[in-house]
């Protein structure tokens, strides 16, 4: 295709976002006419969203910040059925009231992305159960399971990935990409959505919903993916040693949020700084291009953006000085996490390895129990290589609390009350 003349798509190849798109002209020449609807699907699986949707999110942000309508569609209705694509197991059932605990707790998140509202390019958000759930079996199945084939459906990557590991795959799971395909034909026909974007694993339920929907409502419609994103070592993204990184600031403090981004890769800087915040491409160029020490201020100014979108600018400045503190004063910074405990508890000791795992230094105590041995944990500065080691009032400093460390970047502090 020639290059986008539309602000959105121009913004949606100049930051990193492209995967894969159907008619790039022709989403181009429909976006410059004026405002399109767009939607993105993201599962009620948990209470919140974790750093690997961050993607799609900033996706639906720069939408509408180009001057389109983001539709935000929760899945309260596929949730019930668990998409296979990338898993190699059935996902858990989960209870309407939990799938409505979730719904409550990743709306949060889209607040602080997306302006909400009735206008022309505000964004909605809708639950794919309103038209799931009254859906009458044998009607669905004659009016849209004859437009589907089977042979085609197990070509998909969801599906043949699952067969060729010999993994089990349901006959419910096996709907959902029915189901999917249904969500944008319906969406297209109450809202006049166009486009359909997600990740890139998502690309065959997308392109069955487009011609689900030139079929049934006889419409032209669209479809653009991300890139499912690695880091440069390879890792996934939102995924650390001692857990997701977590959206929401009850899952996640936003110290732990703002330290993630400042330990980005060097190689990362640049694709990161273009994908997750909103600085103009010239000063992003100009920040990877920084070497040796100097990245550091480049990861700093990544972390504060990053964190400023998702937990507020104040959040954003509390967690920076923190880390100021931590290490480069050799204090302890008030935004820590921290956990209270009792003189008493002192007195009778209390394991280390249970300590840093128990405030997510660590995924369990045997991991713990390595990096002990390695040298790598650290009592008030002071390295500790004895996993049997039992933290005691004499390990209190002069503020009546103890600093836990794990290597440079990570810290904790239990404190007496």
């Amino acid at each position: 295709m020639t290059s986008p003349n539309s602000d959105f798509l121009k913004a949606v190849v100049e930051r990193g976002y492209l995967h894969q798109a159907t008619d790039m002209d022709a989403l181009d020449e429909r976006a410059l006419k004026g405002p399109i609807t767009a939607y993105i699907g993201f599962d009620a699986t948990a209470d919140s969203l974790h750093v690997g949707s961050m993607v799609p999110i900033m996706l639906l942000r720069l939408l509408q910040k180009t001057g389109h309508k983001p539709i935000v569609l929760m899945g309260g209705g596929t949730t019930r059925v668990g998409d296979p694509s990338g898993k190699d197991e059935s996902r858990q059932l989960l209870t309407d009231e939990k799938i409505q605990e979730n719904i409550a707790g990743i709306k949060k998140i889209f607040s602080k992305f997306l302006t909400f509202g009735e206008g022309p390019t505000d964004a909605v958000m809708v639950n794919n159960d309103d038209w799931l759930r009254g859906i009458n079996y044998i009607d669905f199945l004659r009016d849209y399971g004859k437009h589907f084939s089977v042979n085609r459906m197990m070509s998909f990557d969801s599906v043949k990935l699952r067969l060729d590991r010999e993994q089990p795959l349901t006959f419910l799971e096996f709907n959902y990409m029915i189901l999917q395909a249904y969500d944008f034909c319906e969406l297209s026909r109450r809202m006049d959505c166009c486009l359909q974007m997600g990740g890139s694993d998502q690309w065959g339920n997308i392109v069955n919903g487009i011609e689900l929907t030139r079929r049934v409502e006889e419409k032209q419609v669209f479809g653009l993916t991300v890139p499912l994103l690695t880091t440069a070592s390879g890792a996934k993204m939102g995924k650390t040693a001692s857990g997701a990184i977590w959206l929401n600031e009850e899952r996640l403090p936003s110290y732990d949020y703002w330290q993630y981004w400042r330990n980005t890769e060097d190689a990362d800087v640049g694709k990161f700084l273009r994908l997750f915040t909103e600085l103009p491409l010239d000063e992003i160029e100009r920040l990877e291009k920084l070497q040796g020490a100097e990245i550091n201020e480049a990861k700093k100014i990544l972390a504060h953006e990053a964190t400023k979108l998702c937990r507020g600018e104040e959040a954003a400045l509390k967690a920076a000085e923190t880390a100021q503190k931590t290490f480069e004063q050799g204090a302890i910074g008030d935004d820590l996490p921290t956990k209270e405990i009792k003189s008493t508890d002192l007195e009778a000791g209390i394991g280390l390895l249970g300590a840093i795992t128990e405030m997510g230094l660590t995924a369990s105590n045997g991991e713990a129990r390595r990096f002990v041995q390695q040298g790598a944990v650290k009592v008030n500065d002071q390295k500790i290589d004895d996993p049997r080691y039992s933290l005691n009032a004499s390990d209190l400093d002069s503020d009546k609390v103890i600093k836990l460390s794990l290597g440079k970047k990570k810290h904790a502090v239990l404190k007496v009350v």
